[in-house]
């Protein structure tokens, strides 16, 4: 299993890399929101401080849906996906290596880049590190969700409006202890419950998440 795996996860890097523009457009849709936010609201920096978790996880949830539709598609498109259900590997075991390098490949791409976008909301340097561990939690969260409406959408034209209704709803929690753990941070409260609670949603996603993004791909 770990073969597979680690045969699948270097295959998916590999076209990722491919396709640079891709992440590129969806880098500069983040770097976007978080720049255009504060001219756009005309607010004191005090008002910026205390908004900026919010505007910071809504601007990596828009981003990271930009791509979730393009997750299976090509694989469904070109018959990969049809060789990976018929093979012996577990369809479970491959699917978490997508995920894998689909959160490296984009989300990463975003836990890396935030801290140098969110000084210009006024985010103070003590709050930098509560931001990166959340998100570093947080984001594979979304990549597993999202893979799993992903997966079940897959063989529906034009389901990017349909995709976002499913995943809109159980981003909630994470979206809510990210911005927590971060808003704690700024005020200097204590933040480590949020990221625990953030750590319980990635064990409990890793557990079931593939095999929920198994059984989405053979009903797909």
């Amino acid at each position: 299993m770990l073969s597979i795996f680690w045969a699948v996860l270097q295959r998916d890097l590999r076209l990722a890399l491919r396709q640079r523009g891709a992440i590129a457009h969806q880098l500069l849709f983040f770097v976007l929101i978080l720049v255009l936010f504060p001219l756009g609201a005309d607010a004191d920096r005090t008002m910026l401080v205390a908004v900026a978790p919010a505007i910071i996880w809504i601007a990596v949830l828009l981003s990271l849906l930009l791509s979730l539709q393009r997750m299976f598609a090509a694989d469904y498109d070109d018959g990969t996906l049809d060789q990976y259900r018929l093979s012996v590997e577990p369809l479970a075991v491959i699917a978490l290596a997508k995920v894998c390098a689909w959160w490296l490949s984009n989300g990463l791409t975003l836990v890396i880049a935030a801290p140098l976008i969110v000084l210009l909301l006024g985010v103070p340097l003590s709050a930098l590190w509560a931001m990166l561990a959340s998100l570093a939690l947080g984001t594979p969260v979304l990549s597993i969700i999202g893979a799993i409406a992903s997966a079940l959408t897959l063989s529906l034209p034009r389901a990017g409006l349909l995709l976002s209704l499913l995943v809109f709803p159980l981003y909630v929690p994470v979206l809510i202890f990210g911005a927590g753990a971060m808003r704690a941070a700024i005020v200097g409260l204590p933040y480590a419950g949020a990221l625990d609670l953030l750590g319980a949603l990635l064990a409990l996603a890793l557990s079931l998440g593939p095999w929920a993004i198994a059984a989405a791909l053979r009903v797909s």
